[in-house]
């Protein structure tokens, strides 16, 4: 089938050529654009930006494990002032030691306030073992507890505790800079289904 034969019915009409693409007629049409403006990409759900992450990241994942580390860190110094008060108090009872006024003075009014120190330590290493545990499925609730947590912990580990606190504001730090970051926010704002 040619168009050159004019006994075809499919063919061009008589005295007519097909029309060839020439200058300025694009080669391929393809399809024909629709009405109105382009097709946009699908709209998420969750609002635009880039997809929730499924799995933690790295800096979140690290900021939870330096949370057990601060836990950890805690139980060691529970259990140093729960010894050294519990030492000062047994010090304090011995007959030799009884008649040095200096002592006792000393001895008196320490022992309550280590002991003190104990019972706030357990409370803040019970408080930063429930926090660490709300990393897999806290929302931005948790996040913003833990950061503020943190925040304490530092402040706290350069005063009162600076002996013992150095650990604890460098741990802190880094766990409020890895939680309150893109990648922490992205993480405990994620859709749970």
């Amino acid at each position: 089938m040619s168009y050159g034969d004019p006994n075809n019915p499919y063919g061009a009409p008589q005295g007519q050529q097909p029309q060839q693409p020439g200058y300025g007629y694009p080669q391929d049409q393809g399809q024909a654009p629709g009405y109105g403006y382009p097709q946009a990409p699908p709209v998420s759900p969750y609002g635009a930006g880039p997809a929730a992450p499924t799995t933690m990241p790295g800096s979140v994942s690290a900021a939870r494990v330096m949370m057990w580390v601060i836990v950890g860190l805690q139980v060691v110094a529970v259990v140093i002032l729960g010894i050294g008060a519990a030492a000062l108090n047994a010090a304090k009872d011995d007959a030799s030691l009884k008649d040095n006024t200096a002592f006792q003075d000393l001895v008196g009014d320490s022992t309550g306030l280590i002991w003190g120190y104990v019972v706030f330590g357990l409370a803040w290493m019970v408080f930063a073992a429930v926090l660490a545990t709300k990393f897999r499925n806290g929302g931005n609730g948790a996040r913003v507890t833990i950061l503020v947590f943190a925040i304490i912990t530092a402040v706290l580990g350069i005063y009162p505790f600076i002996i013992m606190g150095l650990v604890h504001t460098v741990l802190a730090i880094l766990v409020a800079v890895f939680v309150g970051n893109a990648n922490g926010k992205a993480w405990f704002n994620r859709p749970r289904y």
